[in-house]
């Protein structure tokens, strides 16, 4: 045996593993944590299709169904993040792209949850009719589909604000599309796209209850999850079972952002690309701090940096003759798709595959909505005007109580750095699951569905003003503080003329996205099963839920392509010009 190779033999023995502490014990137990659930889940999507999946209501149960809804969500987001980067770079980086896909965006994400579910279900069930597969595969696209909009459209806008300078150097250094994106625009939305990450994950355990206990018409579609488990519980008004579901949540969620979310945001601070230079991030993570301690991360770098370089010195001698044969090899003809011409007709294949589907789509469409009768249109425009008049109330209460939370939240670091945890945690827990409890408790004091689906939706929106208010004021240049404070204005005065115009162009934008939220939670608002019965009130999201029960499908396309016109009008109408107006009346450059 030659030196070379039995160095690097030599090389690759395991290290000794003395001196390991308590945080590569809790690494390896994490590790095996986690591929154990993955194996688990995997098994599950492999077993048989089932007609209808009895769920257990033990507690020893509600362990592997809760594993189960957080494998869900956790590959939804990983789906999301990749439909992210490709749909946010290909925006930015084309103005024929952003001029269709812009739109495109702000229609799909107007679609409520349900119009969604049908075809996917239906579609994929086609396609595995024996395996959960497909069903599966719908549950975690219907998660998806709560998900990506945010990120897809943080990612656009965290490229379109790289500065100039920035993209210049990067040109100069030669650096090509891939290099640029690893390197420069990948590390400038990394703070965006963590922190949207946390709002989309709760945004995918809104739904929840419906992706996994979902039914159309006669037939039950249902998962062995959290959600489902919520569900069965309801239905029998078991309300030991319905706590330990709420606990089970809440721990999930709690472990999630400490395990996940929060090592994530003190990660990324290191790649701001604000101008300050003083002062430390303030942000901290036990769980981060407890991992830098670990010895078995730091041995496996310097293994693999070992291992490579005895590989690069042994084979050396082999080196010169592949150098030899590399021009004759490796030298050919540029690939087709560098040529700008086939970029050209690559893009318009692209955008006329597009163009093909959502013709084909709009056609189906037009053939469901042409089944729809004058009576069915009425009632279609009736329930839409109470829905659309319960969402403006349902702003306007969060309006109420979040935008004074939020100021007093986002002047005060340390009352920021206390709170913010907590209401994160919260925000992120499925309303849907408390929205049983909160009917009955008000059929107790004699309050209707009617204004009971206005608390409701307060409870699907209210989040998204008060995050984006305490982001707002917290972000309050200082020398504005040091002036209201050398002209000694009084509480009154700072409110009027610091803190509200400061937080008004985020207020604008939790109104766009509150309001989607009271939308979508519409469906689940107005019609409810709680306490073993079927509670409803007229709305349109009352009548979506109906047509899914029924498998009225005209109806049902009928109810989804009204919310969504609606929805995206009022977004360009009234919304945009609010944000274009607050941009130009409040914004700090003007």
């Amino acid at each position: 045996m030659t030196k070379p190779l039995r160095f690097l033999l030599a090389s690759f023995q395991p290290a000794p593993l003395r001196r390991l502490g308590l945080p590569d014990v809790a690494i390896v137990c994490l590790m095996g944590g986690v591929i154990a659930t993955v194996v688990a889940f995997l098994r599950e999507v492999e077993a048989p299709l089932r007609q209808a999946v009895q769920i257990d209501l033990r507690p020893t149960a509600l362990v592997r169904y809760t594993l189960y809804s957080l494998s869900r969500g956790v590959l939804a987001l990983l789906i999301s993040y990749g439909f992210a980067l490709v749909f946010g770079w290909t925006a930015a980086r084309s103005r024929a792209a952003e001029r269709l896909l812009l739109p495109l965006l702000d229609i799909l994400q107007s679609i409520p949850v349900l119009g969604f579910l049908p075809g996917f279900v239906l579609g994929l069930m086609a396609l595995f009719p024996t395996r959960n597969v497909g069903l599966e595969l719908a549950a975690i696209l219907m998660i998806f589909t709560a998900q990506a909009w945010n990120l897809a459209l943080s990612f656009y806008n965290s490229l379109k604000s790289i500065p100039e300078p920035l993209r210049d150097a990067c040109r100069i250094a030669g650096w090509g599309p891939a290099r640029t994106f690893r390197q420069c625009e990948l590390p400038a939305a990394a703070q965006g796209l963590v922190w949207n990450g946390m709002l989309s994950m709760a945004g995918g355990w809104f739904f929840l209850m419906v992706n996994e206990a979902f039914r159309l018409g006669d037939r039950d579609y249902r998962l062995p999850g959290v959600g489902s488990y919520m569900s069965v519980a309801l239905d029998q008004g078991n309300v030991p079972a319905m706590a330990l579901a709420i606990v089970a949540m809440t721990v999930m969620i709690v472990c999630v952002d400490q395990l996940l979310w929060r090592p994530l945001v003190v990660w990324v601070e290191k790649f701001r690309l604000d101008e300050t230079t003083g002062g430390e991030s303030t942000a901290s993570s036990w769980v981060l701090d407890f991992l830098r301690r670990a010895r078995l991360p730091r041995r496996m770098a310097v293994f693999r940096r070992r291992a490579y370089r005895t590989a690069r010195w042994a084979t050396r001698p082999l080196e010169r003759p592949l150098r030899a044969a590399t021009p004759v090899i490796l030298r050919g003809p540029r690939v087709a798709f560098e040529h700008p011409v086939a970029r050209k007709l690559g893009r318009a294949l692209l955008v006329a595959a597009v163009a093909a589907g959502a013709t084909a789509g709009l056609w189906q469409i037009g053939r469901l909505l042409g089944q729809l009768g004058v009576a069915e249109w009425r009632q279609l425009a009736s329930s839409a005007a109470l829905t659309f008049f319960r969402v403006m109330g349902a702003v306007f209460l969060c309006t109420a109580w979040a935008l004074p939370a939020g100021v007093v939240i986002g002047r005060s670091p340390r009352l920021a750095r206390a709170l913010q945890p907590v209401i994160q945690v919260v925000a992120s827990f499925p309303a849907p699951m408390l929205f049983p409890i909160v009917v009955l408790l008000f059929e107790r004091i004699g309050v209707g569905l009617g204004l009971g689906a206005v608390a409701l939706m307060v409870l699907a929106g209210q989040w998204y003003v008060l995050f984006n208010v305490i982001s707002a004021v917290a972000a309050i240049p200082e020398q504005l503080k040091d002036a209201a404070t050398v002209f000694r204005l009084p509480t009154i005065a700072r409110w009027r003329t610091l803190y509200l115009p400061a937080a008004f162009p985020a207020l604008v934008t939790g109104w766009v996205t509150a309001a989607g939220g009271a939308w979508n939670g519409s469906i689940v608002a107005e019609y409810i099963e709680a306490g073993g019965g079927l509670r409803e009130t007229r709305g349109l999201g009352s009548l979506i839920s109906e047509a899914t029960a029924h498998a009225n499908f005209p109806l049902l396309a009928g109810g989804i392509a009204l919310m969504s016109l609606i929805v995206v009008g009022w977004n360009r109408v009234v919304w945009r010009s609010l944000m274009v107006w607050a941009q130009t009346r409040f914004g700090y450059g003007t």
